[in-house]
């Protein structure tokens, strides 16, 4: 019996260590950066295309209002963003991105959206549905009904804030998150640059606006506000900044390089000296968690971190959008399949939703500024030296005994070469 508890414990210790050799060098492989995606991508959008088509979205949306939303809108967009990269991908990823905006324009994916808001739906379902048909028609323009069907939608949004008094424009009825309006006015700059100039004016009056509403504790964008007067309800938060800044850039370059080195400042974080991660609060700042940031762990949000990847690469932080991407690899839990790849065992097809659409992340109005930001040259040895005891602590007896093993012969030897004397 003591064999065969032996035989089992060292089995599981070669798994241990086998694990944590292939979790080391996933972790130590180079990342893509700014212009790239990662060679997976296609196997990525073909698990969460099953998924879908399985009802990942509408199993979403019973966990947070938006699940289906961002379930088919990620997806359409990651294809998008990967056939810039790769323009073989182009065909492709226009039939399926086209298939996401149907689901997102379905009754089901209209539902939770009151259709006497202006623009109707509320700005959440119209930003992101103008911002994914707009990325569709960067690729392939020639239906002109989508074409159509995009500058009227524009000038609906555009429309709705130009009648406005707050720069932030409800989402639901009473409820504003200026995150929600920055993917709008992304939209309408995207509309401009495809089809000339048209809402410059009324984009330029929003960035008046939202300056004059930065939460005053951070200079940053609030992350909910008064809907009647945009005045700031709840200070910035990782979860809504995350995606503010992977739209900004799109709107005013100049205006995103100030507020995204004001986020990296109050939200990036190295809780125990790994890292790097994603604080949902600002330094100094604590909260709980909830639906939006999920469960914080020593403060970090999961999910702002996942999304600060896809902010990383469009604002130029090239250092800091590789790594999240490498610790992605290491802790994601990754199901690498010939014909597939998901994270966290594919359990949560959303989460496989924002890591592909943060992965492939590609401005599509503007250029990748080129910046230079800084980030610990040594923010990986912690991790390493993690997984070395992981790998290691099978083996502590057995080494241990090896060595005791080892003082006991020389102890004899040393005694009878002593008695010869």
């Amino acid at each position: 019996m003591g064999r065969i508890s032996g035989w089992i414990l060292r089995v599981a210790g070669v798994v241990v260590t086998a694990c944590c050799l292939i979790a080391a060098g996933r972790f130590l492989l180079p990342q893509p950066g700014a212009g790239e995606i990662p060679g997976s991508t296609e196997r990525q959008l073909s698990f969460l295309r099953a998924a879908l088509d399985d009802g990942a979205d509408t199993a979403a949306q019973q966990q947070f209002p938006e699940g289906h939303l961002f379930s088919n809108a990620l997806y359409g967009l990651a294809w998008v963003q990967a056939a810039h990269a790769e323009p073989g991908l182009r065909s492709q990823a226009v039939r399926e991105s086209r298939w996401a905006l149907a689901r997102l324009e379905s009754e089901e994916g209209r539902a939770v959206f009151s259709p006497q808001l202006q623009p109707a739906y509320g700005i959440f379902w119209a930003g992101w549905t103008n911002w994914l048909r707009g990325a569709i028609l960067s690729l392939d323009s020639s239906d002109s009904a989508q074409v159509q069907r995009f500058s009227e939608h524009s000038q609906e949004i555009a429309q709705a804030f130009a009648a406005s008094g707050t720069p932030f424009l409800q989402a639901y009825r009473g409820q504003a998150w200026p995150v929600d309006s920055t993917v709008a006015i992304a939209s309408l700059r995207l509309h401009d640059k495809l089809f000339g100039t048209r809402h410059s004016a009324v984009i330029e009056r929003w960035l008046d606006h939202a300056r004059s509403r930065l939460d005053p504790s951070t200079g940053l964008l609030p992350h909910q506000v008064s809907a009647v007067d945009g005045s700031t309800s709840t200070g910035s938060r990782a979860t809504s900044q995350a995606v503010i800044h992977r739209f900004l850039p799109e709107i005013d370059p100049e205006f995103a390089r100030a507020q995204y080195s004001l986020f990296r400042a109050e939200f990036l974080s190295h809780p125990g000296g790994f890292g790097p991660a994603i604080r949902e609060y600002p330094h100094g700042v604590d909260g709980s968690g909830d639906v939006d940031s999920g469960p914080l762990i020593a403060g970090i949000s999961l999910s702002a971190t996942v999304v600060s990847q896809g902010a990383a690469r469009v604002n130029g932080d090239d250092a800091l959008a590789r790594a999240l991407a490498a610790e992605g690899e290491l802790l994601g839990l990754p199901i690498d399949l010939p014909s597939s790849k998901r994270y966290a065992f594919g359990l949560v097809p959303i989460g496989d939703a924002f890591v592909a659409w943060s992965s492939t992340a590609r401005p599509l109005v503007t250029e990748p500024p080129s910046a230079t930001y800084e980030l610990r040259w040594w923010w990986r040895l912690p991790w390493v030296a993690l997984l070395t005891l992981i790998a290691l602590a099978p083996w502590v007896r057995r080494i241990t005994a090896v060595a005791r093993s080892a003082v006991r012969a020389d102890t004899r030897a040393g005694r009878t070469s002593a008695s010869s004397i």
